[in-house]
């Protein structure tokens, strides 16, 4: 039932609205959210709390690119975001360089995704959502930065 439920949930939020646009649309949509993310950012004041959550941000991102590396051949490793995180005594500004750098390396990986000319049945799985589509995993990645930029103040 649980795998039943999980699979109902990841269809319609990410599977769904994924498959509805190419991989080069999904790199434009990327750029212009991490544009519109890194001005918001640059917008709010250097606080512990909005390290913190830039960090995780940045972490999730970083994690997310390293599965889609399996799309193009890289061995998939089941890990978590931790690891991606940058280091704890970055401060605001250098936070900020390195969502406006992940980002831009998670926009070249969808244009290298297009340009692989993948169909749409290959997953690779998500710790929590089960098995994506690289189309779903770029989806994810832009709604899970989007959303969680809420927090920051």
């Amino acid at each position: 039932m649980k795998n039943w439920l999980q699979s109902m949930a990841t269809g319609m939020l990410l599977e769904r609205p994924a498959q509805k646009l190419t991989l080069d649309e999904h790199a434009a949509l990327l750029e212009s959210s991490g544009t519109r993310l890194a001005q918001r950012y640059s917008a709010a004041p250097d606080t512990e709390s909005n390290r913190e959550h830039l960090s995780h941000i940045i972490g999730i991102e970083r994690w997310g690119q390293s599965r889609l590396e399996v799309f193009l051949g890289a061995q998939l490793e089941m890990d978590d975001h931790e690891p991606y995180r940058p280091a704890d005594d970055l401060g605001w500004a250098a936070l900020q360089d390195e969502f406006k750098a992940t980002r831009e390396r998670t926009v070249a990986l969808a244009r290298e995704l297009a340009a692989a000319n993948l169909d749409t049945s290959p997953t690779v799985p998500h710790n929590q959502y089960g098995k994506l589509t690289a189309y779903a995993w770029l989806h994810y990645l832009d709604t899970h930065a989007s959303l969680e930029s809420e927090t920051i103040e």
